[in-house]
């Protein structure tokens, strides 16, 4: 890590805000250079200049982290797609635009590793050695990368979160580790309180991995802001360490709470993967986030899938940031229509109104 930035620990240390952006994979398939289904980023080899431009414009946006986009990178996808041979290239790959757009703005960069869909309560011990393979392999690449630090996410079972963290506590030991859960399903315990797959409390979650080593935990993905901060909620009565949450930016309900479940408010279909624009987050609902992260005291926050630069730009601004992407903040005083300022045509301004109005 270059001794010009400081560390992800110092910051915390010093009670400042970690903004991390994440939502790569929904990023580039909206863009067309992106298979949903798979979801693996084969966009890193193709057209890595569009790669190198996202971690640009999210930091433009307001993010203190590049995180590498090796999501689903891992070996498990690659053969899924027919690519295990590209898989040292597509992560080397992706390692090195983030670093060299890192040390260009003066951010963090974070090697990350995630789900592996190969993980059950029931697996065998052979089964769960290859996951750990798997998430070695990623991260002895992401230290050879240069990453700051390492985020192992969107987990649904706490046993895997397990495995991940053991594995960078052997290829990583020196680097501060972020792990997040993802609560796309709705698991509780008798009592009401909600739990990982896996059935594990997620405030016992949480403090199992800090003590086994972790820095920072919490949540990442499956759900939207309102249906996740019940559960930050549920975590903070009783963890009180560093904390992390990154929600997807869509409009999750009590009867939907995750994004798989949601349905279009006008036909009833399931809108996951292609069409959940109807129900994203405008940047009010954003705001409000991180309004409930600063009651909460959670330091570590950012968007994940469907994550949208103004997004990022309304979290950081919530936030008491001023980012690069401020220069660009609304200014409806000039406005044609709506403006207030002297310098707007108020005979022009008139006849828009008249058009609007039907007269």
């Amino acid at each position: 890590m270059s001794n010009k930035v400081k560390g992800l620990l110092e910051r915390l240390q010093d009670d400042e805000t970690v903004i991390v952006a994440e939502g790569y994979i929904f990023h580039f398939e909206r863009r067309g250079y992106l298979k949903a289904g798979p979801f693996v980023p084969e966009v890193i080899l193709e057209h890595p200049e569009l790669v190198r431009n996202a971690y640009q414009e999210f930091v433009h946006a307001g993010s203190d982290v590049v995180l590498a986009f090796t999501y689903y990178v891992n070996r498990e996808k690659m053969r899924l797609i027919g690519r295990e041979k590209d898989i040292l290239k597509m992560n080397k790959d992706a390692l090195r635009m983030a670093r060299e757009v890192a040390d260009e703005t003066g951010t963090l960069m974070a090697g990350n590793i995630c789900n592996t869909n190969l993980y059950t309560a029931e697996n065998t011990k052979e089964k769960n050695s290859i996951i750990k393979d798997m998430f070695k392999e990623q991260i002895e690449w992401a230290v050879d990368g240069g990453a700051d630090y390492m985020v192992a996410e969107t987990f649904v079972h706490f046993g895997e979160a397990v495995i991940a963290l053991e594995a960078m506590n052997e290829c990583a030991k020196d680097l501060p580790k972020v792990i997040a859960f993802s609560p796309v399903a709705t698991v509780k315990d008798e009592s009401g309180r909600y739990c990982t797959t896996d059935n594990v409390l997620y405030e016992e979650a949480c403090t199992k991995l800090r003590e086994a080593g972790a820095d920072v935990v919490g949540l990442n993905c499956g759900r939207g802001p309102a249906t996740m901060i019940p559960i930050l909620e549920q975590i903070r009565e009783t963890y009180q360490g560093p904390m992390c949450a990154l929600p997807l930016p869509y409009r999750t309900t009590e009867k939907e709470p995750s994004f798989m479940q949601l349905t279009d408010p006008q036909n009833g279909e399931r809108l996951f993967p292609l069409d959940l624009e109807v129900v994203s987050c405008s940047r009010k609902d954003i705001a409000q986030f991180g309004e409930k992260c600063k009651e909460l005291n959670i330091k570590y926050v950012g968007l994940c899938c469907g994550n949208l630069a103004c997004q990022t730009r309304t979290l950081a601004e919530t936030l008491g940031r001023t980012v690069p992407a401020s220069r660009y903040r609304a200014d409806m005083s000039l406005h044609c229509v709506f403006g207030t300022d002297d310098k707007v045509d108020k005979n022009n301004k008139e006849h828009v109104h008249s058009i609007i109005a039907n007269k």
